[in-house]
Formats: C-alpha cells, structure tokens, sequence
C-alpha cells in the first residue's frame, strides 16, 4: 500500500517525511510521500491554502492515476478558504459546532466531494481527509516542557503550558487572526521559524504523546495504521 499526504506547506511536508513516514512504513506501507498542494513551494504561489477546486483536482489526478495508493490531507482549519470560489465545502457553515463535530463535518463533507468526482466504483477507504484543529501549532502544546526545550527556550515552558491548560486538549486553542496557536506561539517567541521549530518540537516530544493529547489527530494516524495493515 502506498500513502501520499497532500500538504499545505513546507512544516507539513517535513513532519510527514520526517515523522509519519517512519512511523507507517513499520505499519505496512511501502511508500509514504508529502505532496504540496497547488505548487505552494514557489513563491508566486504561496500566501495560503489552495482553493478546493485545485486540491480536489490533485487528489481526485493522484487517485485516478494510481489505483493502488490511499489519498490523505495535512491542512489547517484556521486557514481553509471559506468563501467564494476556492471556499472548501462544508468549510462556512461549521462554525457554530463543537470542535470535533467541526472538523468531522468538514472531513466528511470532503470525502463525499471526492467520491463524487471518482464515481460509483471508488472505494471510499482509499480518501482519508484530515484537516487539523485548528493549525499544525496547536499540536506542539502536547508537551509544553517539550516543546520549550526543543525551540531552545526552556524559560517559556511556563508560558506554553499556560496556553495548554487554557484547553480540554491543545486541537482546541483557538483560531482568531490573535489567538490561533502559531500567533500565541509569536507573541512570547517572535523568531520562531515554523518549518523548523515545529517538528523539533515533535520529535522531541515524540509522535505517541501527540496522538494522546490529541484525540482527532490520534485518530487519523489509527486510520491511517490499520489501512496499512489490512491485507
């Protein structure tokens, strides 16, 4: 079986290369690959998330072409299109649910998009979106003490885990243009360089403690694992 993570931008293809990529091949996979969606490694294309039509035209490309690989996505909800049309369905109207609902909404909004596109034969199981809550920093709250040590700023870790204790579990810090994990991250450490400080921190605090205190990304890296295994 073959993955490939269709991701937003620089820190998530260099988690999935460097974290989940050696984490699934030990779960059945022979391949795990990070696609950046929309060429957003070139500079005229970054400034954001790619519009749904261009994704869904990556995804739907990938699975058409190769039919023995699984489709997933890396992105954030914080900074999904929700409006005009770029906007990700499901995207607008899940504001006023609970976080989890939220996301599960949206994925599954998503899944049904892709189907569609693919057609009656396709399975399903072969599409596994998963959009985080709300941003990929929000993940690095799953060990405050690590993920100050990591960064080499042992003396925020109080600060980092006054953040954390603010939340049921750290998918829920919130996503205003003030408050959305990275702008917390930035107001106590102003050079913080995502690609690089953000996976540190998950290397140092490892992937089974994220997967803990974060129950939907834990979720997602379970699917993930058993459609490895399955025979």
């Amino acid at each position: 079986m073959r993955l490939l993570v269709h991701v937003e931008g620089q820190t998530e293809e260099t988690f999935v290369n460097e974290v989940l990529k050696p984490h699934l091949l030990h779960s059945g996979y022979v391949s795990v690959a990070a696609r950046l969606l929309g060429n957003a490694r070139l500079k005229r294309s970054r400034g954001g998330i790619r519009s749904w039509p261009i994704a869904k035209n990556e995804i739907v490309g990938h699975l058409k072409n190769d039919g023995g690989c699984i489709a997933t996505t890396m992105v954030d909800f914080y900074g999904l299109p929700s409006e005009g049309d770029g906007a990700w369905p499901g995207r607008a109207n899940t504001g006023h649910l609970a976080c989890l609902t939220r996301v599960h909404t949206l994925e599954e909004t998503l899944k049904n998009d892709v189907a569609s596109e693919m057609g009656p034969s396709f399975n399903i199981n072969r599409f596994i979106p998963f959009v985080m809550m709300h941003e990929f920093e929000g993940l690095l709250f799953s060990n405050p003490t690590a993920f100050a040590r990591s960064v080499g700023r042992p003396d925020l870790e109080p600060e980092f885990r006054k953040i954390r204790n603010e939340f049921q579990t750290p998918e829920e810090i919130n996503d205003s243009p003030t408050t959305a994990p990275s702008k917390r991250v930035e107001s106590h450490m102003p050079e913080y360089e995502k690609p690089l400080f953000g996976v540190l921190a998950i290397l140092e605090m490892g992937i089974a403690t994220v997967r803990l205190e974060c129950p939907h990304f834990g979720e997602w890296l379970t699917t993930l694992e058993s459609l490895g295994q399955a025979k």
